[in-house]
């Protein structure tokens, strides 16, 4: 079992995809990952919504080309539909992403968890992002899991929609992973899982169930002192906005043992400073950025 303390580590995902690819006999080219030494300093680079920078958010075109683009992580945002599913979706309402008001009209709620799993499955999550990208739809987390499985790292966010609050969807995360054991059990070998939440609570039930897999805070604002120690009792990262991010804060979470993931970071200017003053993760709309990968030339190609 790896250590919880260490940041989660690229290196030891690309050699289990490798390996795993070889042995099924599967040619690894449309996926082959660039050396640790090519990326930035050893940092993590955390597809943020998948490569939402080039296609629409927490769609398969965006985890492909984050994967194409050499992420080490896909990072997603995991709700909870009416009919109990677990889906990969962003904002607390539908609206802005996808064509629910025009497919549903007269809904009293526009929110995820106010439609069943086939409802979502029938609306267009890419259109909004361009025309190429039309009828792409929401998709549920093993569906995630499924694109993101021996290619790439998965950082799972808890939805912090207030809705949600005391539902048991942190506990329902756990079990949900804890039920594809082919999946968590590489992953965890691999370093290539983690989950975080902007809420202490719902960060500490997922702990609670599962304690192997790596758990991180998001910050609004700059931790405090307080904070850090506490977190630094039961938690593995912190992962607060580039803007509240200074050298003297990575190297207090470094002293505490936590890893410190800095989001959303598209400037490639901040993203040389925030290298140099040693964050151990980047979350960005363009994974391609950090890793030197070209744009692709089409994010919604099929490998």
């Amino acid at each position: 079992m790896p250590s919880l303390r260490l940041p989660i580590s690229r290196a030891i995902v690309l050699a289990r995809a490798v390996a795993i690819l070889v042995l099924a006999g599967v040619a690894v080219t449309a996926y082959s990952l660039p050396a640790r030494a090519e990326q930035a300093a050893g940092v993590d680079v955390i597809a943020h919504r998948g490569a939402s920078g080039v296609a629409p958010e927490n769609t398969a075109p965006a985890i492909r080309a984050a994967i194409v683009q050499r992420a080490d992580f896909v990072e997603i945002d995991v709700q909870r539909t009416k009919d109990g599913k677990l889906v990969n979706f962003h904002d607390c309402t539908l609206v802005r992403t996808t064509d629910v008001e025009e497919r549903f009209p007269g809904r009293t709620g526009y929110r995820v968890s106010d439609f069943t799993l086939a409802e979502l499955k029938t609306l267009d999550a890419g259109s909004w992002f361009g025309p190429r990208f039309a009828g792409e739809p929401i998709l549920t987390l093993g569906e995630v899991i499924g694109l993101v499985r021996h290619r790439t790292g998965l950082l799972a966010e808890i939805s912090p929609c207030a809705h949600y609050v005391g539902t048991g969807l942190p506990e329902q995360l756990a079990a949900e992973l804890a039920a594809t054991p082919r999946f968590l059990d590489q992953a965890l070998a691999a370093g290539a899982l983690a989950v975080q939440s902007f809420s202490v609570a719902d960060a500490k039930a997922f702990h609670a169930r599962l304690p192997e897999v790596p758990v991180g805070l998001l910050h609004a604002s700059r931790p405090t002192e307080a904070e850090l120690v506490e977190l630094s009792g039961w938690a593995d990262q912190i992962n607060p906005s580039s803007d509240d991010t200074d050298r003297a804060l990575i190297d207090r979470a470094h002293r505490l043992g936590l890893a410190i993931n800095v989001w959303t970071v598209n400037d490639p200017s901040r993203m040389r400073e925030l290298v140099a003053l040693g964050v151990d993760g980047i979350i960005t709309d363009f994974p391609g950025s950090l890793t030197g990968a070209s744009r692709p030339r089409s994010a919604d190609s099929r490998h």
